[in-house]
């Protein structure tokens, strides 16, 4: 009886492994040709300038104007704008939203707790431990939002939350009601704009965030740090993206797929700032910049942003080290 199910042990276990194997090397089969019409933007964080030392609305503008870029995911920090309860400040969202629309350019704006850059979640300190408060000022604050500014033409999509179903960032448990709680709560506010929902592109299935988007968006990370494992590359090619589309357009009833997170500054192991300038440009120069977008082009969805532009910026103006930036002119124009 032990021998009978050791043998059947083993066969169970050279059948995963043989299965594993197989799809490791479909994902990682060459793919030669690049979609040619992508469209690229980029995401900009006011917070982030800030903490590289630079003049953030002196960035913006250099991203507008410079670069000329004309698609921008901008988040809301609801800390920054609800400081006090019922008190709200959208002056910095108002500027960045009036500067992008004197040059037509057009916004994703990301809402809610959870939106881009660390601590990933961005609760105001009136809120405390009371969790009951915190949902139920959270779903007001998006009411808001979206009244403000649903009248803005320059606004293409809301995106709500950030990567909501991936545990990552210093936030509370991901919890699916108060998500469903908030795209309810844009939906009866707007019904014209389509809503963004987006999910790690590695570490995860993609189906809860694509089963309640009108557009999903992936990340799309390729050299990374891990405590467990240092750097390293992701063993994957673009097939594995197409794999997982093909999963959310059977299971999720979903064809709308962009990349809304391009890894285009480097990971580094703690605060970038911390690491020389040498060791930064070890894991994002000119040369990987292009690689990553060559990348994302052979995944072949129509629409990327790219993440880092404002360490572009920093590259270039604090580092003297403006070839990243030149590269990304090319890129773009």
């Amino acid at each position: 009886m032990i021998r009978k199910i050791l043998k059947w042990t083993g066969i169970i276990l050279i059948t995963v492994f043989v299965v594993v194997l197989l799809f490791w090397g479909y994902f990682n089969l060459p793919v030669k040709n690049e979609r040619q019409d992508v469209s690229l933007g980029t995401t900009f964080s006011y917070t982030y300038a800030e903490d590289l030392g630079l003049d953030w609305k002196e960035t913006f503008i250099a991203i507008l104007d410079d670069l000329e870029i004309k698609k921008i995911r901008i988040p809301v920090y609801w800390d920054r704008v609800e400081t006090e309860e019922g008190v709200f400040d959208f002056s910095l969202v108002d500027w960045q939203i009036e500067e992008a629309s004197k040059r037509d350019a057009e916004i994703v704006l990301a809402i809610g707790q959870k939106v881009p850059r660390w601590p990933e979640c961005h609760i105001p300190k009136w809120i405390g431990d009371n969790d009951l408060k915190r949902k139920g000022a959270l779903v007001n604050f998006l009411g808001v939002i979206v009244d403000r500014y649903k009248n803005k033409d320059v606004i293409k999509y809301w995106q709500v939350e950030n990567e909501p179903f991936l545990n990552f960032g210093i936030c509370p448990p991901v919890d699916a009601n108060l998500i469903d709680r908030e795209i309810s709560q844009v939906r009866s506010k707007d019904q014209n704009r389509k809503i963004i929902m987006t999910d790690s592109g590695e570490l995860s299935l993609w189906l809860g965030a694509a089963k309640r988007a009108d557009v999903f968006g992936t990340t799309m990370y390729l050299d990374i740090w891990s405590q467990k494992f240092g750097y390293y590359e992701y063993p994957i090619g673009p097939r594995f993206f197409w794999f997982k589309k093909w999963l959310i357009n059977i299971f999720a009833k979903q064809d709308q797929a962009i990349v809304i997170e391009l890894q285009a500054e480097p990971w580094m192991a703690g605060w970038v700032l911390d690491f020389p300038v040498e060791d930064q440009l070890k894991h994002m120069n000119p040369k990987l910049l292009s690689e990553n977008v060559s990348f994302a082009k052979k995944v072949g969805f129509s629409e990327v942003y790219l993440w880092g532009t404002e360490w572009w910026y920093y590259m270039k103006v604090k580092q003297d080290h403006p070839e990243i930036w030149e590269e990304a002119r090319i890129l773009f124009n």
